[in-house]
C-alpha cells in the first residue's frame, strides 16, 4: 500500500521523465537510450521514485519491465503533468518549436518549478526561503539558473518584491496545473487499496455554506476520515480563477453560464430567489397586498453586485419599471446577513436553501412576492479536460446523495 507521508513534489517530479521512457519502452536499456543516460542512472530514478511513492510501479521481468497496477495510474498522471509542461514550454517560446523539447525536460527536472510557484505566490525571497527550507541565496541562485535556462527572466525585480511578468504570467499556470496533478499521484495510488487521502480544496460560494457542502463533507469524512478538506470562501471570479490554477478542486454553488468555456458545469438541483425578513417585520403585518413598489423603499442587505442574486433581482425591479436597489448593507458574508436579518428591519433577497435554518425555527420569514425569473442552477463546476481525483469524485458522489435525500425543501 503506497506510503501515507506525502514526499516534496520534486521528489516525484524529477523521476517522472525517466519513469515514462521505461514504461513506454518496457526495458531500462532501452529507455536509457533514448535518454541520453546510463541504465544504472535511469534505475537508480525508478528505484528513488518507487521510494517517494511507497510502493513498486513495475514488474521486474526477465524480458523488461511491465508496468503493475500502481505503475498504471502513475502513468496517467505522469503523462498530463508531461502534456502540461509541453504546453508551458510552447507558450514560453512560441515561434521556437526546436525548444519545446529542452524546455519540457527542465521543467521536469524537479525544484525549479516548484521554487518559481513559490516565488509567484509569496513576492519575496525570504518568505519563499523559509517557505522551502532553503537559503535566500539558494533561492537567488536557483531562480537565476531557471531564467538562465529558458532565456528569458520570469518577474519584475521591485522594491516591494518580485512580481510576475507576462513571460512569468505565462509559465504559472501551466506549473501549478502540472504540480496539482503531481498532488493527486499518492491520491490515485491510494484509492487503489481503497483508502482515500490526500488534500481537497472546495470553492464554497454563499448558498452551499449553509446545508449542502457540510451535510456532503460529514457523509465523505465518515466514509473516508484520513481526509484532509479545505473551503475557501471568496467571489466567484477569485474561484474560477483558482479553478484554473489548480488551486481549488472544484466550485460548488449557483453555475455560471456566460463565463469561459474552459470550465464544465454539472447541476445539482434549481433555486430560486426569494424575499425574507424578520418575524414580526412591519412587512409581514401590513394588511394591504404586497407589491415591488412598497418594496422598492424598503432597507435592503444585498449581495454583491456581479452576484447572480444581485443580477436577477435587479433585472426583477427592471422588468417592474423600477431602478435596481440601493442596499442599505452589502455583503457576501452570509454571518452577517443572517443576524442583521434577524435582529434588524433590514429584508434581503436570497436563496430559502441560505436560511433554511432559520425558516425552520421559525425565526424568519419569506414575503409574499413573486420575483419572475429568479430561477437558477447549483451545481458543480470544474476545470474542463481536468482528471478528478478519487476524492473529487467521492464528494461529488456524497453531493448527488444529499440531494437525493431529504434535502430540498417543500
Amino acid at each position: 500500500m503506497p506510503n501515507a507521508l506525502l514526499q516534496p513534489l520534486d521528489d516525484v517530479l524529477r523521476y517522472l521523465r525517466d519513469f515514462i521512457a521505461v514504461a513506454r519502452e518496457g526495458s531500462i536499456a532501452r529507455a536509457a537510450e533514448l535518454l541520453y543516460k546510463a541504465p544504472s542512472a535511469v534505475t537508480r530514478s525508478i528505484l528513488q521514485l518507487e521510494e517517494a511513492l511507497g510502493c513498486a510501479l513495475f514488474e521486474r521481468q526477465p524480458r523488461g519491465m511491465l508496468l503493475n497496477r500502481y505503475g498504471d495510474s502513475v502513468l496517467t498522471r505522469a503523462l498530463r503533468i508531461q502534456q502540461e509542461l509541453e504546453r508551458a514550454a510552447a507558450n514560453l517560446c512560441p515561434a521556437q518549436g526546436h525548444k519545446v523539447v529542452p524546455l519540457t525536460q527542465l521543467l521536469m527536472g524537479g525544484h525549479k518549478l516548484q521554487l518559481f510557484v513559490v516565488l509567484a505566490e509569496c513576492r519575496q525571497i525570504g518568505m519563499a526561503a523559509q517557505q522551502l527550507g532553503l537559503s535566500r541565496s539558494a533561492i537567488s541562485m536557483s531562480l537565476n539558473r531557471l531564467e538562465e535556462a529558458l532565456g528569458t527572466p520570469l518577474f519584475q525585480r521591485m522594491g516591494q518584491g518580485l512580481l510576475v511578468n507576462d513571460q512569468g504570467a505565462r509559465l504559472l499556470r501551466h506549473a501549478k496545473l502540472a504540480l496539482a496533478e503531481v498532488r493527486h499521484i499518492h491520491a490515485d495510488l491510494s484509492a487503489l487499496d481503497g483508502m482515500l487521502r490526500g488534500t481537497l480544496t472546495i470553492g464554497a460560494l454563499p448558498l452551499c455554506r449553509t446545508r449542502l457542502l457540510p451535510l456532503a463533507i460529514a457523509k465523505l469524512l465518515a466514509r473516508h476520515p484520513q481526509l484532509d478538506i479545505r473551503t475557501r470562501e471568496s467571489p466567484y471570479d477569485e474561484l474560477a480563477r483558482g479553478l484554473r490554477y489548480g488551486d481549488i478542486d472544484m466550485i460548488v454553488g449557483a453555475i455560471r453560464r456566460d463565463g469561459p468555456d474552459d470550465l464544465s458545469s454539472e447541476v445539482l438541483f434549481s433555486d430560486y430567489v426569494g424575499v425574507f425578513c424578520r418575524r414580526g417585520h412591519p412587512l409581514v403585518q401590513d394588511p394591504q397586498p404586497l407589491h415591488m413598489t412598497k418594496l422598492a423603499s424598503a432597507a435592503w442587505i444585498l449581495p454583491r453586485h456581479d452576484s447572480p442574486t444581485r443580477q436577477v433581482l435587479d433585472q426583477a425591479f427592471a422588468q417592474a419599471g423600477l431602478p435596481p436597489l440601493q442596499p442599505s448593507v452589502e455583503t457576501g458574508d452570509l454571518a452577517i446577513m443572517r443576524h442583521l436579518l434577524g435582529t434588524t428591519d433590514l429584508i434581503t433577497a436570497c436563496s430559502p436553501y441560505q436560511l433554511h435554518y432559520e425558516l425552520e425555527a421559525g425565526e424568519v420569514t419569506a414575503l409574499a412576492v413573486a420575483l419572475g425569473g429568479t430561477e437558477r442552477e447549483i451545481g458543480i463546476s470544474q476545470r474542463r479536460g481536468s482528471l478528478p481525483s478519487p476524492a473529487i469524485r467521492a464528494l461529488q458522489q456524497a453531493l448527488n446523495e444529499v440531494v437525493a435525500s431529504n434535502f430540498l425543501l417543500p
